[in-house]
């Protein structure tokens, strides 16, 4: 069975390998198709894509979006089957960008203020075209202030620990249709991370993102175990969700997780459904 995978990073977000290296590396792996889903650019995509042609490996265009749901924040995955989403969607990107640089500046000052011997260029110096809290992580091993990155996540970085400033992100609503106007295809990222599978909150969660136009949802990730992929495939089918899947991979970032096989082996994403998330873009895009 030819397998895929359509979540994955490079380090132009907060992947460690190349857009070239995953290129290779998804080859080496022996997987049909691959999408650089890198948060808030196509960076690693554009940078790949020569490579991939080169080496005849089908890449997808994707992207990893934050967005607000109350005071909640979800993640959405956007594929883009048919080429280039357009100018517009570019500077919304950008827009994007720039609120975490904002964070970033707020987050130098507050660790700062906590006596954390920390520059912002240090921190971009490290990432590429987006820098994020796991750069400010590898900062924080490297000075002596967190032993690894759950460390520097409980003490500085995580959502309640002591220098945590939240980011400017849209709502789930406008992400959504961002996308979709955009000729893309939105699917909610990592659902278990949202909500308890089985519970009254997931319920509500399915709903209130299918009444906003949302078109799909990953129902293979490295977090899901088989029982959790079974739900969610089943739950896709009831509300009329297409699926997407994949590992999630950050290289070194997250050692356990292996392109195209998950956490430990535990993935295994069939090409059919890349086959048909280009049907499910070619209905909502074409009809």
């Amino acid at each position: 069975m030819t397998l895929i995978d359509l979540h994955a990073h490079t380090n132009e977000s907060d992947g460690t390998y190349t857009p070239a290296e995953l290129v290779e590396a998804a080859l080496a792996a022996g997987l049909g198709a691959l999408a650089i889903t890198d948060h808030d650019t196509f960076a690693g995509y554009e940078a790949a894509l020569p490579v991939a042609r080169e080496r005849g490996l089908d890449l997808i265009r994707g992207v990893e979006i934050s967005a607000r749901r109350g005071p909640a924040s979800l993640h959405l995955l956007a594929y883009f089957l048919d080429g280039d989403p357009g100018l517009e969607f570019h500077n919304w990107l950008r827009g994007l960008v720039e609120s975490r640089r904002e964070r970033n500046r707020k987050l130098v000052a507050r660790l700062r203020e906590l006596g954390v011997d920390i520059h912002l260029h240090e921190v971009e110096r490290l990432g590429k075209t987006l820098t994020g809290r796991p750069h400010f992580a590898r900062v924080l091993i490297a000075k002596g202030y967190a032993e690894d990155r759950r460390d520097a996540f409980r003490k500085y970085l995580g959502e309640t620990a002591a220098a945590h400033v939240e980011r400017e992100a849209p709502p789930v609503s406008e992400a959504i249709l961002r996308v979709l106007e955009a000729g893309g295809v939105p699917s909610l990222a990592h659902p278990i991370r949202n909500a308890q599978p089985g519970s009254h909150e997931e319920m509500r969660l399915f709903a209130e993102l299918k009444s906003a136009g949302l078109p799909a949802i990953e129902a293979y990730h490295s977090d899901h175990g088989p029982g959790d992929t079974r739900h969610y495939l089943a739950e896709a089918n009831h509300y009329g969700f297409g699926v997407t899947g994949g590992s999630d991979f950050h290289g070194d970032a997250k050692p356990g997780v292996m392109l195209g096989r998950g956490l430990n082996g535990n993935l295994s994403v069939p090409i059919s459904v890349l086959e048909d998330l280009r049907a499910l873009s070619r209905s909502l895009h074409h009809s």
